[in-house]
């Protein structure tokens, strides 16, 4: 004890307070309780107490030194205006700056990794439920046609579901062709040589063509032109006069005996 006095009337200086600031208080009361606590009702295994006295003694000096500073005229609010110097300097906050963007950066591939994994499992569970569904649809059907041979059922309602979902893929892919159209083949060609003119309804009257009979011929509209019994068609003469074949000979002999 008198080695810490000695040692502290050497570092001692007889200053003015200003100089100093030194302010040993307690702790300011409690305002629930309206009593300060005393020190010896601290518990310091407690983090939550002690650092609830450190504030409050800090508050007490606050209260006391801040008054006293006033009346000294010692400037106790920082101006509008005022400029600090940052602790670290720029290099620093950069390299921290670029730390941050590279954690984030990791976060999002990692988030996105887990996405498309995520994705990935889900397209693998729905490809093994339709696998199993389509397994139990054959088994189905041919367990229904092992009854149909055997003569336990005369229920054939597994054609018309096979033939139900066989019209229903037709459609499907009519309509998908309908909606994807020509290809590019198609495309190139229909470019290149035009599209044939016009071919649906080519054949139809109208009533121009209904009233024109500049092309009606008479004689071939009654049997008259050649091919038809004319002189030199096949019913003509040299029809008449034709010999009959050998096959045809044999036959009438046979009828003549």
């Amino acid at each position: 004890q008198d080695g810490l006095k000695q040692c502290l009337a050497e570092f001692r200086q007889q200053l003015s307070w200003v100089e100093r600031l030194d302010v040993t208080l307690g702790p300011v009361a409690d305002p629930v309780s309206q009593n300060a606590s005393a020190s010896d009702a601290v518990d310091p295994e407690n983090d939550f107490q002690r650092e609830m006295s450190f504030y409050r003694q800090a508050q007490a000096a606050v209260l006391e030194a801040l008054p006293r500073l006033r009346k000294l005229q010692v400037p106790t609010r920082r101006p509008d205006d005022y400029f600090a110097e940052m602790a670290k300097s720029d290099q620093q906050m950069q390299k921290i700056r670029q730390k941050l963007k590279s954690k984030q950066e990791a976060m999002e591939r990692s988030e996105k990794a887990k996405q498309l994994r995520a994705m990935r499992k889900y397209g693998k569970k729905v490809q093994v439920e339709v696998l199993q569904r389509r397994q139990k649809e054959k088994k189905n059907m041919l367990n229904a046609v092992k009854k149909y041979q055997k003569g336990l059922s005369d229920k054939l309602d597994f054609l018309d579901e096979e033939q139900t979902s066989s019209q229903g893929n037709k459609k499907g892919s009519a309509s998908q062709r309908t909606k994807k159209g020509p290809n590019a083949k198609r495309r190139y060609k229909n470019q290149k040589f035009g599209f044939g003119g016009k071919k649906k309804g080519s054949k139809w009257n109208t009533k121009e063509s209904f009233n024109d009979v500049s092309s009606f011929q008479s004689k071939v509209a009654h049997n008259k032109g050649p091919g038809k019994g004319g002189r030199g068609g096949k019913g003509g003469k040299k029809a008449l006069n034709k010999r009959p074949g050998k096959r045809a000979r044999q036959k009438m002999k046979n009828r003549a005996r």
